[in-house]
């Protein structure tokens, strides 16, 4: 059972790491006998770790038609963005009212990758808050997001931009101006779930 244990921890994580980079796209299929074949173990922990990620809701289980990486609707989209401002702006409002915020520097440059970096940032804000529940819930919607942010980055030409002013704003601990570059941030994707959620659906006949 421990070695069971040990390759379910591992897919689990190798899996996981994949999700948050978006080299999963939304809505593809993920194949547990791919995946035992590609690590060169049973199914068995294989499928552990993938359960586990559904249980996190990083994957949904279609019975008939398997395992897969979500494709949400409008309302859904709609709101995990919702929900990761909220829990972002919470993050801000606690730094500033305990000055515990330590900001990280990245490195952000014209050849960064958008998607780690976003990813890397949110979690960092998230964790200077040294509250555990907080940042696990932005590491969740942060995973969930990841898919979606790799296939939509042609829809954002000023997204490095972006993700540079918002870095900016952290590393000088400007907490107002922060919230309120991640509030429009989320807006003008909200503005565009339609137009994302369509171009998630149209791609997603790939993988079917």
């Amino acid at each position: 059972m421990d070695a069971i244990h040990s390759k379910s921890v591992f897919v689990y994580r190798q899996v996981r790491r994949a999700l948050r980079s978006g080299s999963y796209a939304p809505g593809q299929r993920i194949d547990p006998a791919r995946l035992a074949a590609e690590f060169k173990i049973s199914p068995t922990p294989v499928r552990f770790a993938l359960y586990r990620l559904v249980g996190e809701a990083l994957i949904v289980d279609h019975a008939r038609s398997g395992l897969h990486v979500p494709l949400l609707t409008e309302v859904a989209l709609r709101d995990l963005y919702d929900w990761m401002e909220c829990l972002l702006l919470m993050a801000c409002d606690i730094c500033a009212a305990t000055a515990t915020a330590k900001p990280e520097p990245l490195e952000i440059s014209a050849d960064g990758d958008p998607v780690v970096l976003t990813w890397q940032l949110f979690d960092a804000i998230a964790r200077a808050t040294s509250h555990t529940c907080l940042h696990q819930a932005v590491k969740q919607a942060n995973d969930r997001l990841a898919p979606i942010r790799r296939a939509t980055q042609g829809l954002f030409e000023r997204g490095l931009e972006e993700l540079s002013e918002l870095h900016r704003l952290w590393q000088a601990c400007d907490m107002p101006a922060l919230k309120s570059a991640l509030g429009e941030y989320h807006e003008r994707r909200k503005q565009l779930v339609p137009s994302i959620v369509a171009l998630l659906s149209d791609r997603s006949d790939y993988f079917h």
